[in-house]
């Protein structure tokens, strides 16, 4: 917040008028004071043809059960869609709202969804691909390239490739294997802290465009985990946005290396469901 500026010249007031020149002076120390927040509000909710927000949607796993908190059922996923369709609320790709951030394109249009997927589980290929292709939604996954066709639960290159192949999936990164940033950086030397980031942010941009030939200019924080000086460094890497885990909606006030998604559960169906989005535009 900007400092109030005091007024240094002298005021010279008879007595007559003193309790109307104490209201001026008030009002005028009011002003300076809230109208940086004004500025900040009106940045981030009324730039000409900005929607109030997007809900970047994050899910993890799919089942025909929900077997732990991060699975949401197929059934439950297909509900989702179904209401977003029946509520006139359009899936655009995330991509596309990250250039509209940049200020490289128009806004996303009114009630705009973005619906990602980390982690690269295989369940995203066996349950969530037909749902996908049914209801045409664009979706980007977050994947760590150590899993793939290498850990029993994630998917392989070829059915990453696959997914690419439809136009719905962009492939995006998720670090290289998932660490915890924080415990990291307690346990490692500050050479050793240097090696590893520098690892963690620029080899799945490499594998990525070896792989599934796709640029990787997304990242996903491992666990929501982030700070400013990693926030330089993922864009150092040659990022251009990242996304958390705060469970709010996303706005054009937001930081673009710290951009917000919901986590999205299985029990958020109906009217729970409609409490992530934002209110709905006419």
């Amino acid at each position: 917040m900007a400092p109030v500026r005091r007024v240094s010249r002298p005021v010279i007031l008879c007595a007559a008028n003193a309790a109307a020149a104490r209201r001026v002076l008030c009002v005028l120390v009011i002003g300076l004071t809230v109208a940086p927040f004004v500025r900040a509000i009106g940045h981030a909710t009324t730039d000409a043809g900005s929607p109030p927000g997007v809900a970047v949607l994050l899910y993890h796993r799919f089942g025909p059960s929900a077997s732990d908190a991060m699975t949401v059922r197929t059934a439950t996923f297909r509900s989702q869609l179904e209401y977003l369709a029946q509520h006139d609320r359009p899936v655009v790709p995330l991509g596309r709202v990250v250039d509209w951030l940049q200020g490289r394109t128009a806004a996303p249009p009114p009630n705009a969804v973005c619906i990602t997927v980390d982690d690269g589980h295989a369940s995203v290929f066996h349950e969530m691909l037909p749902a996908v292709r049914e209801y045409g939604v664009p979706v980007t996954l977050f994947v760590y390239p150590s899993a793939i066709s290498n850990a029993s639960y994630a998917m392989t290159w070829p059915e990453l490739r696959a997914l690419s192949g439809t136009g719905l999936f962009d492939i995006q990164s998720h670090t290289f294997w998932h660490p915890r940033f924080d415990v990291e950086r307690r346990r490692l030397s500050p050479a050793e802290w240097e090696v590893f980031v520098a690892r963690q942010l620029e080899r799945p941009r490499i594998v990525i465009a070896e792989r599934v030939e796709t640029p990787a200019r997304l990242l996903a924080w491992p666990f929501g985990i982030y700070d400013a000086d990693l926030m330089t460094r993922a864009s150092q890497a040659g990022y251009v946005a990242a996304f958390t885990m705060d469970r709010r909606v996303l706005t054009r006030g937001d930081p673009i290396m710290a951009l917000p998604r919901l986590l999205v559960t299985d029990a958020d169906v109906g009217p729970r469901f409609a409490s992530l989005l934002p209110r709905r535009q006419p």
